[in-house]
């Protein structure tokens, strides 16, 4: 299959070297500077340092050259960026089939990536691939099962079987809302748990947190009309686990910061990477009141982020909270 990759950031890169290994790989970054020193040290240097490319992988920043004869294109930009980036595929390539691999809700809008892409393209043959997975242990070929859902379950499936190998399992799941709003919400949490770590608030309250967030994932979800039971998998439960506690989280690296007493202005310009859950928050906070859903958790990582409670404020009132049943 020859695959375009649009976008060489981190989590691009990595699926390109990951899916070279057995495919005909071309890897688009627009930045024409930036293709030449990936072409010239066979590495991106600027967002994965020490993983270098197959032989194979090919690297273009000419858009229409990188769509040329594909059979499917991988649409690797961050959510802010996925509305243009559609923009160009609809130009170039209409009838290619695609996914996409960002997460989170629309800023502004509040639209799900799916729902971007219908605005923009309409009807046509896409999916989302999503679940627990770091860039840099895809890239170094470590093991990751993902999951690749779409609203046609024979796209989903017959995809994911060209594109499941070697130590990147893929499963196809057709609950294509379920399982964006597990990737999106699961940010938001990890935010949440980076600020119970920094604050030293110990292993039972991160139990409690992640656990109590995948219920307001589950409730947020339902009400947008996605199944339960994709939140028992990797879309749901093992993308939660893996950013909330993982080391190579940048979300939860922003809870961390926020616990430290850093402002978001110097928090983006230590990660230097895009951190999904910080415009997710808002969002969901506010669809969720518009929904009539319940997420305390959610509310009190905006809050934080807004500057209207300190992050030791945040977690008080979440503890002062009244007995429920679970």
């Amino acid at each position: 299959m020859r695959i375009a990759v649009l976008g060489a950031g981190a989590w691009g890169t990595a699926l390109a070297i990951a899916f070279a290994a057995r495919h005909d790989v071309v890897l688009w970054a627009r930045d024409a500077a930036r293709v030449e020193d990936m072409a010239h040290n066979r590495e991106n240097r600027r967002y994965l340092p020490g993983c270098p490319f197959p032989s194979g992988l090919k690297l273009t920043a000419d858009f229409p050259t990188a769509l040329a004869g594909a059979d499917l294109a991988l649409l690797a930009a961050p959510l802010a960026g996925l509305r243009a980036l559609l923009e160009q595929v609809k130009a170039v390539a209409p009838a290619t089939p695609f996914l996409w691999a960002c997460k989170g809700l629309e800023a502004g809008t509040g639209l799900l990536p799916h729902q971007v892409v219908a605005a923009v393209m309409g009807n046509v043959s896409c999916g989302v691939l999503t679940g627990p997975s770091f860039a840099l242990e895809v890239a170094r070929g470590l093991p990751t099962a993902i999951t690749l859902a779409a609203a046609d379950p024979v796209f989903a499936e017959a995809t994911a079987q060209q594109l499941h190998g070697g130590n990147l399992r893929i499963y196809a799941n057709d609950d294509l809302v379920g399982a964006e709003v597990g990737g999106a919400v699961k940010n938001v949490l990890a935010i949440a748990t980076g600020i119970c770590d920094g604050l030293g608030l110990g292993n039972n309250a991160r139990a409690a947190l992640i656990t109590r967030g995948l219920v307001e994932i589950t409730r947020f979800g339902e009400a947008l009309g996605a199944r339960r039971e994709t939140f028992m998998g990797l879309a749901g439960m093992g993308d939660l686990l893996l950013t909330c506690t993982g080391d190579l989280s940048r979300n939860r690296r922003v809870g961390l910061l926020l616990a430290d007493g850093k402002a978001l202005p110097e928090i983006a310009a230590e990660l230097g990477h895009v951190a999904e859950g910080v415009p997710a928050a808002r969002e969901v906070a506010r669809r969720a009141a518009e929904l009539g859903v319940d997420m305390p958790i959610t509310r009190a990582v905006t809050a934080v982020l807004d500057g209207s409670i300190s992050p030791r404020a945040a977690v008080e009132q979440l503890m002062a909270r009244g007995a429920k049943h679970e």
